[in-house]
């Protein structure tokens, strides 16, 4: 530990190490590894303070007094650093300088309860000069922002200890309710009703080629489309509501709609028609750079340029920050230090000359409400800024990127505007009979890229409607060699940004007359809104000033997690669960899940943290409610979380569980999953057809026609295959809770005697009636390869016939020598194919097939070889590994071969060393690779999982002192942790 005499304390071990090296042997740094104590949860409350905390954790009668308490597994980390300040004479503390740093920090002060002077240390980036320079500069432990931080603890424990055993009641266990959660699902609920609702629209228009002579004669082709046809303005998506009908300014006959048969009869009256310029306009174009990366504005542009989850950004933003290559990175601020801007100015002036420079430092000015300005901008840390190359073989490939997009932004944060001009040309033509057609067409040079230099930007050439070109000014610099490293890292080359070609209009006058190389009708509809991506969720989320960005990333892990959403692609997907969720959350809970109510929430909290509010003061009217008129406004004039839940009165759980989809057809969320009912067509006992829903169906995708659809395929009753002609019954297939399935139904018995009553005899209790004793029918389940429609009845009498015996084998009794024989039979089961081995004495053993179809084929010399190997797993046999079930290729990030495998819980995606597991939405034939890789390199981003470990021999030999009781009860402890864990 060194002979240092202050005590340095950090959250992580990496950044002890980094900052350890930086202070030298007069110093002792160690990681508290996080918050060494948190809020208690009501079972680890001492029966002694039951009373008080064991609801909540939290006393909500004195103050919202909350019960602390150190976890099992920082119980020795707190020994660690209470022995290392023993032999120190001042601490400091050196966590993170936002709420959650300042609370570990006070934790700190509180559990290690130090008797040497403390001393909070605050720094931005772990850099030399950073770290020597906040020795000089420490405070005192923030109290503002450590109640600010309790606050938020304690207001999202009684949010999710009130309202989410309402969900268990009336929704389904395990559920979960979150202040900001709660709100971010409802959001994507939200829009996925908005495009359930969506009526799609068909509109056409016209589209021509033309062509012009350019300055030195050569023939340049360009794209324009008809905006107007007969002096009316063709109509356009934007025309169109949302229920696929003309808005009114459409109605009123300003606009023009255009069906195919229209649209094509045009296109052909201008195939030979002059095409005269009836106007050209020029004007000059500027687009200034973007101010540096927030927390929320990394996330976004990390979404939509390197398509990394929020989650997996700010896991390698952390690791970036720990290792001193960017500033921290949870923050609000665009500000740049004086130093960053002129080591951004040094590293653009050396990579792109100085043309390309501002006239002179850019300044920034943070705009979003509650931004914490003590902080800078997320940049590259230091005097100097690291070129991408530098950190080439230093960091992984994730955090490459990352740093790269970094850099590119704070770089181009100090460089010159990008300048040009925007041209813009419209062309009439006569259509004959249908009037005159006014065509449009514009295009972009970029003459100065300025900025985009460093962004890669502004050099991709579009026909139509815009187009842009860069061109390099006389005396730039050509872009250094880690300028196009950064360009590639981040997806777009250098050599590709100056070779595109120039897609801008040719020179044109007014009367020109030009005419059409190709035209033709085209064909539109209009869309829904999109679905929401991380990024624009993060967007939205921070436009209505819900929630903070360094929560942002959390919280969609959470809300994906716990199965409300589901990612296709990088469209987030709310599941149906969700939409029962959100429902009751909307009719019982409306405040809760109001956007505006949780702005303010947020805001309360940022009063908090700056002094001009009390934390107690504040959850006694979120809790108890204004009371008495003392309310300061009427949005406080509520009851409170407390008197809501329990006036709640009842709740019609059905109704809350059915979504409505139109025609009598509605999913019900039940306990085993979603499903589908059809209220208009009822089976033989009088209750709705069912169907079950494809996972891979997304809710906005299952309208009336796919419902109706999935009752008749799903829904349709037992298929009648067939005759087993060795037992005279019906062989049918039919649609199961877990799947389909073949079923073998015995033949009728015979009629009664003449002679006997009709009339049955009461049966004596205790006995079975005849129906009650008939053989109940032979069931297996359809293979995965097999499908109810196309499923003949000779396979569903191989399956009938499972367990297939495959041979007899000898074995021979190591203790007395008695030989005896054990049949080998090979079946289908709960997890796959399988062989069994059964000796005389009734004891077996198993193990696996490589395919359902080895079932039927695997001989006994086989089996013979597959039981003498060893035995794997937990009580269950593995055979041969089994084969992929689909090659994606290699990984571009690794080169690893990835592919995609059957497991014991599934489908999964392995490149051999990263596992994992297809999300539900997909299936092996239908992921696409690129989304496979991105969900691999999420997975690698994200470490190996931890697991609960098991109870060492010393623990085990400590406790065996004990009593009796007391070891019965420990064993069951363990073995329920066990469980678990596995």
């Amino acid at each position: 530990m060194g002979n240092g005499t202050k005590l340095v304390i950090v959250e992580s071990p990496t950044k002890a190490r980094k900052i350890g090296g930086y202070l030298g042997n007069d110093y002792t740094v160690m990681a508290s590894v996080g918050h060494i104590r948190d809020l208690a949860q009501p079972s680890q409350v001492p029966a002694s303070a039951k009373a008080k905390f064991g609801k909540f954790g939290v006393d909500v009668e004195d103050g919202f007094k909350p019960y602390y308490i150190v976890g099992s597994e920082k119980k020795r980390t707190v020994a660690e650093l209470k022995a290392a300040l023993k032999d120190a004479d001042e601490l400091y503390l050196a966590t993170d300088e936002d709420r959650e740093g300042e609370a570990i920090a006070w934790h700190l002060v509180e559990t290690l309860k130090p008797k040497v002077p403390v001393k909070r240390m605050v720094f931005h980036e772990i850099t030399p000069e950073a770290i020597k320079a906040s020795l000089n500069k420490t405070r005192d432990v923030d109290a503002h922002m450590v109640d600010a931080q309790e606050t938020r603890r304690v207001l999202d424990r009684l949010y999710g200890y009130e309202l989410s055993p309402v969900l268990w009641r009336k929704v389904g266990p395990g559920l979960s309710a979150g202040r900001v959660q709660s709100v971010a699902t409802r959001l994507i609920v939200e829009r996925e009703r908005e495009r359930m609702a969506f009526v799609r629209a068909p509109y056409w228009d016209v589209s021509a080629t033309l062509a012009a002579p350019d300055a030195e004669g050569q023939e340049v082709r360009f794209a324009s489309r008809m905006v107007s046809l007969d002096g009316r303005r063709l109509a356009g998506s934007k025309d169109f509501d949302t229920t696929g009908q003309l808005t009114p300014d459409g109605f009123a006959g300003n606009v023009r709609q255009l069906d195919e048969a229209q649209a094509t009869a045009v296109a052909t009256a201008l195939e030979q028609a002059a095409f005269t310029v009836m106007s050209m306009e020029t004007k000059p174009y500027r687009r200034r750079p973007q101010p540096p990366f927030t927390t929320s504005t990394l996330q976004q542009a990390a979404g939509n340029r390197l398509g990394m989850s929020s989650r997996q950004t700010m896991r390698a933003a952390q690791g970036l920050y720990e290792n001193g290559y960017i500033t921290y990175m949870r923050t609000d601020s665009v500000t740049l230090s004086q130093e960053a801007i002129e080591a951004a100015r040094n590293a653009v002036e050396f990579h792109f000359g100085k043309a390309f420079l501002s006239d002179g430092p850019k300044q920034y000015t943070t705009r979003t409400a509650g931004a914490q300005e003590a902080h800078e901008c997320i940049r590259p840390a230091g005097a100097r800024f690291r070129d991408p190359q530098e950190l080439a073989t230093k960091v992984p490939a994730d955090q490459l990127k990352l740093y790269t997009l970094i850099w590119q932004r704070t770089l181009a944060s100090q460089m010159a505007d990008a300048t040009g001009s925007t041209a813009t040309v419209r062309l009439s033509a006569p259509a004959g009979t249908y009037g005159e057609a006014v065509f449009q067409a514009s295009g972009t040079v970029i003459e100065f890229p300025g900025f985009m230099k460093a962004t890669g930007e502004g050099r991709r050439a579009s026909a139509e409607p815009k187009t842009e070109q860069a061109a390099q000014p006389a005396g730039g610099a050509e872009p250094s060699a880690s300028a196009a490293a950064a360009s590639q890292a981040t997806g777009r080359t250098a050599k590709q940004a100056e070779s595109d070609e120039n897609a801008s209009l040719p020179p044109m006058r007014t009367g020109d007359v030009l005419h059409a190389v190709a035209v033709q009708a085209d064909g539109h509809e209009t869309q829904p809104p999109a679905r929401y991506t991380e990024a624009s969720l993060v967007r939205t989320l921070e436009a209505k000033e819900i929630g903070r960005p360094s929560t942002y990333a959390s919280i969609i892990s959470t809300i994906i997690d716990r199965g409300y959403v589901y990612e296709r692609g990088r469209a987030l997907i709310p599941s149906w669960l969700a939409f029962a969720v959100t429902k009751l959350l909307e009719t019982k809970f409306p405040k809760y899940v109001d956007y505006q109510f949780t702005a303010d929430m947020e805001n309360g909290l940022d009063q908090i943290a700056h002094g001009q509010e009390s934390g107690r003061d504040w959850l006694t009217r979120f809790y108890f409610g204004s009371g008495d008129g003392a309310a300061a406004n009427a949005d406080e004039a509520h009851a409170g979380l407390q008197q809501q839940v329990a006036q709640l009165g009842e709740i019609d759980a059905r109704a809350i569980n059915t979504i409505e989809i139109g025609d009598g057809l509605h999913v019900r969320v039940g306990r085993y999953g979603p499903y589908l009912e059809d209220m208009n067509h009822l089976d033989d006992q009088g209750n709705p057809k069912r169907a079950s829903l494809p996972d891979t169906l997304a809710p906005d995708e299952l309208t009336v026609e796919v419902g109706h659809e999935l009752i008749e395929k799903n829904a349709g009753g037992p298929r009648a295959l067939g005759v087993d002609p060795a037992t005279g019954g019906t062989v049918e297939v039919r649609n199961g809770r877990f799947g389909p399935y073949v079923a073998l139904v015995p033949p009728e018995p015979a009629a009664p005697a003449a002679e006997e009553s009709s009339e049955a005899k009461p049966a004596k209790r205790g006995t079975r009636s005849k129906a009650a004793a008939a053989p109940k029918p032979k069931m297996a389940s359809l293979f995965k390869t097999m499908t109810p429609e196309t499923l003949t009845l000779e396979d569903a009498l191989k399956l009938l016939s499972l367990p297939r015996e495959v041979g007899t084998v000898e074995e021979t009794n190591a203790e007395t020598g008695e030989v005896s024989q054990a049949v080998i039979a090979a079946n289908n089961g709960r997890y796959g194919p399988y062989l069994t081995k059964t000796g005389a004495d009734g004891k077996s053993e198993t193990r696996s097939l490589g395919s359902e179809d080895e079932i039927f084929t695997v001989d006994l010399e086989k089996a013979k070889e597959l039981f003498a190997q060893p035995k794997y797993g937990r009580g269950r046999g593995r055979g041969a590994a089994k084969p992929p079930l689909r090659e994606l290729g290699p990984d571009p990030e690794t080169g690893k071969a990835v592919t995609i495998k059957d497991g014991f819980y599934g489908a999964y995606i392995t490149d051999g060393e990263t596992n994992r597991t297809l999300p539900k939405q997909y299936t092996p034939e239908s992921i696409d690779p690129a989304e496979a890789f991105r969900l691999l390199a999420e997975k690698r981003a994200a470490g190996p999982t931890k697991r609960r470990t098991r109870r060492t021999a010393s623990s085990k030999s400590s406790t065996a002192k004990k009593t009796t009781t007391r070891k019965t009860t420990t064993k069951k402890k363990s073995t329920a942790a066990k469980t678990k864990a596995e």
